[in-house]
């Protein structure tokens, strides 16, 4: 009875193509096959009641039963419709039925249309109208057996019949009429089940992909952020340094275009790894790691250092967990917080990075003693976003950390980051 879906009050969704295709795997080949034709289906199921009631038909012919014949063919005809108009089919074939049976108390056709209407009811409409339909229908033809004395002309030959035989045999037909009648609803019902359940989980998978989709934007617009904004900051410090020193020191200007150039150099690789997962149709991620793109903490503060930051650095307790995404994260925020003290801070005499980890919290602080370092202050030139210290929250988020900024107690700004480090990944 396996037919294409239509179902009514189902959720409408649309499933990505992968979950498409595993659907259409899980059915098998003959399955997807009438599936994919649903009127090859409704061939099939007509052949399978001009199967049923062939015996019926034959005899009726025989027997010169024309009208029976008419009634049996006009039955099969009426199933072809039933996926369009279930309700209307199954009350045309429960009158036709009916009739094809007054005429032929004993075929075999007995509710073999039935249950191929009653299915497509099933599968079509919410479960308590199914089972409404099923008794509606049903019920005729089963009372017409239960009150039914006319017994089949081949049980008039046998001798020494009970007198109650044949209301034992038409209890027993109209039982089986309403079981098998039932038993037709409850697979439409299970089939109806299973397709809402698909539907279901077609649109968690659309609904998980498009939060996929924009939690990697968010990723790539903090990457490119980080990236554009770090390196356009130290290129702009180191050409304005190497502006006034090339005409004192040349090899120090020297010294400061080849720093500029280098953070030019490792600006286009982030930005090419970071835009690379828009155009990496395998949906594989780009390398996290600063490493693969050449950048470690050292080399950072290096950069920060010849752009004119006093940096002292001081790293306390076992080394840092060796995941790139984590490294990352560090490696960002300590990014962030040092490109705000280039941008902002003035008259600067020293600037302290601390990372210290102790058991599974990792914890980041940048000092410096300047003035008017803070983002979005009335020094925020027009390169600021005023979303550094909101990415920095983000991405200690996801290690249930914390993000602070604020005026120091010694006159600057401080940033204070807390990592917690879940060990799930090995060291």
């Amino acid at each position: 009875m396996t037919e294409a879906p239509q179902v009514k009050d189902a959720p409408a969704v649309t499933a990505d193509a992968s979950f498409a295709e595993i659907a259409q795997r899980r059915r098998g080949r003959i399955r997807r096959y009438f599936f994919q034709r649903p009127r090859a289906m409704d061939a099939v199921v007509v052949l399978c009641y001009v199967l049923l009631a062939l015996p019926t038909i034959i005899a009726s012919i025989i027997e010169g039963k024309w009208l029976v014949v008419g009634l049996l063919l006009l039955i099969a005809t009426v199933l072809i419709f039933r996926r369009r108009y279930p309700l209307q089919v199954v009350a045309a074939v429960a009158v036709l039925e009916v009739l094809a049976t007054v005429l032929n108390p004993w075929g075999s056709n007995v509710s073999a249309g039935l249950w191929f209407a009653l299915y497509a009811v099933a599968t079509n409409r919410k479960r308590a109208t199914s089972l409404v339909v099923f008794g509606a229908a049903s019920l005729p033809l089963s009372l017409l057996y239960l009150f039914m004395w006319t017994s089949p002309s081949s049980m008039n030959t046998l001798q020494d019949v009970p007198e109650n035989f044949h209301l034992i045999n038409n209890i027993a037909t109209a039982v089986t009429i309403m079981l098998s009648n039932l038993l037709a609803t409850g697979i439409g019902i299970s089939v109806r089940q299973r397709r809402e359940h698909e539907a279901e989980i077609a649109a968690w998978a659309a609904r998980t992909t498009q939060l996929g989709k924009v939690t990697e934007r968010n990723r790539i617009a903090r990457e490119m952020h980080d990236v554009v904004a770090h390196s356009l900051t130290v290129m702009i410090s180191l050409s304005d340094g190497a502006a006034v020193v090339v005409k004192k020191d040349p090899d120090r200007a020297g010294d400061v275009l080849g720093e500029l150039s280098r953070t030019g150099r490792a600006a286009l690789a982030d930005m090419r790894r970071v835009l690379g997962v828009l155009r990496d149709d395998s949906g594989r991620p780009a390398p996290l790691t600063p490493l693969e793109s050449g950048l470690n903490l050292a080399k950072l503060l290096d950069g920060f250092r010849t752009a004119g930051l006093p940096l002292h650095y001081a790293h306390t307790g076992p080394a840092l967990p060796a995941d790139p995404a984590f490294e990352l994260t560090v490696y960002r925020i300590v990014q962030e917080s040092l490109t705000n003290v280039l941008r902002y801070g003035r008259s600067l005499s020293r600037v302290d990075v601390q990372v210290a980890r102790e058991g599974d919290l990792v914890t980041i602080d940048v000092l410096d003693d300047g003035r008017g370092t803070r983002e979005g202050g009335e020094s925020m030139d027009s390169l600021g976003t005023r979303q550094g210290i909101a990415g920095m929250r983000e991405r200690a988020g996801i290690y249930a950390g914390i993000v602070s900024a604020g005026p120091s107690k010694r006159g600057g700004w401080a940033v204070h980051a807390e990592l917690h480090w879940n060990g799930e990944k090995g060291e």
